[in-house]
């Protein structure tokens, strides 16, 4: 009925490194933006990141809504999930936060490269609680043994870390929390519009990155990702950023223990929470992925142990209250009561389920399907399998 089309940007070229962005890069990159479906001309645009040099591009679809204000009027939103675990709730009309929605510029960590200055301030919304944990503390840093603990508080004292936003940096390592996986990655969130829960799944892995000058950047071979000579380096991942045409390349790695293959902040490293958006609150929160799949050195412990694991693709929601999602490095799909949270069955995927989970019906009876393609960096199994359930011919009578 607007005649617009609602468009989330990635980051513009280089990831990490913004001073060679041109000015109009710089106001759509990390942005949702509003695009005419007549003319393609930009409506309107609202950024979730400026100059954004963490790779925080939105990799959610926003997902569009009638909001039912207290004063009785009906106002055109969409929810917009981001890697930051900041969920922005905005007027789809005119890309302006809804106002029991705002949103507050807060001031953000100095740049400390010369050559590619940080803005004094980022955005933050404060009506949708954070999926997200506190800033990281060496105290915090954990293991599988103490030896392991040692060696990433280590490597928590040689890296720059000021909070959300620690500026990239040449001189030493700067670690990023929230990573480039989230809070929310592609497969966004669901909503119910009947009772206004909205349920995410959101990632808690942090990267350790550094960058490196051109020469060292051509010695180390840091090329794209999908050239044929491609080889992973120095235990980083397929994140790693070669960024030709600029004076750096990055390199980016989780930030675990390099020998365990173990992160160094403690689980829960996958979350799975439901937010009443009328009362402004969590209903439930609880970690999301089973270690049965996962553990040291990647090796599964085929333990049914719910840590939190990482997971990418989103949810749907049922109108009997229950939600379908794979997602999670377990390699299941899972139904969830959405009133309680409590896993109501499981099933193991032939690949991992790194996609939407769907709903459909079929002359009255109901099926769920999901495309169990697996994801190389996510080190699930790779299929091209269709997976569809139903219950019972008898249970549906």
């Amino acid at each position: 009925a607007l005649g617009l089309v609602y468009v989330p940007m990635g980051n513009s070229s280089a990831d990490y490194y913004s001073a060679m962005r041109s000015d109009a890069e710089n106001k759509v990159s990390s942005a949702v933006v509003a695009l005419d479906v007549r003319t393609g001309e930009p409506r309107w645009v609202f950024q979730t990141v400026h100059k954004d040099v963490w790779d925080y591009d939105i990799g959610s679809q926003a997902t569009l809504f009638d909001y039912h204000a207290d004063d009785g009027s009906i106002i055109p939103a969409l929810i917009m999930p981001t890697k930051r675990g900041q969920t922005f709730i905005l007027d789809r009309r005119t890309g302006k936060p809804l106002p029991d929605f705002p949103v507050v510029e807060k001031p953000a960590p100095a740049g400390v490269m010369k050559d590619d200055p940080r803005t004094p301030t980022q955005p933050w919304s404060v009506g949708v609680p954070r999926l997200g944990f506190p800033d990281l503390k060496e105290s915090d840093m954990w293991g599988v043994s103490p030896l392991d603990q040692l060696a990433c508080r280590i490597k928590f004292r040689r890296a720059s870390y000021v909070g959300e936003f620690t500026p990239p940096s040449l001189k030493k390592p700067w670690i990023e929390s929230p990573g480039y996986n989230g809070g929310s990655d592609w497969g966004s969130i669901s909503y119910n519009p009947q009772t206004g829960i909205m349920l995410a799944n959101w990632n808690n892995v942090p990267m350790y990155n550094q960058l490196v000058n051109r020469k060292t950047a051509d010695q180390l071979r840091l090329i794209p990702v999908d050239v044929p000579e491609y080889t992973p380096r120095h235990g980083m991942t397929a994140g790693n950023a070669a960024q030709a045409e600029t004076p750096y390349g990055t390199l980016v790695g989780p930030f675990w223990n390099e020998f365990t293959r173990v992160m160094c902040n403690a689980p829960p490293y996958g979350m799975l929470t439901a937010i009443d958006l009328k009362a402004h609150k969590v209903l439930w929160q609880r970690p999301f992925g089973s270690a049965r799949a996962n553990g040291p050195w990647g090796l599964p412990t085929g333990l049914p142990i719910e840590i939190g694991t990482p997971n990418n693709g989103g949810s749907v929601m049922t109108a009997g209250g229950v939600a379908f999602i794979g997602a999670s490095t377990d390699n299941q799909i899972h139904a969830v009561d959405l009133k309680t949270g409590k896993t109501l069955w499981t099933d193991v995927l032939p690949g991992g389920g790194q996609a939407n989970a769907m709903t459909y019906a079929v002359n009255g009876r109901q099926y769920v399907a999901i495309m169990a393609g697996g994801h190389h960096l996510m080190g699930t199994p790779v299929s091209d399998q269709l997976v569809v359930y139903t219950l019972p011919e008898q249970a549906t009578k």
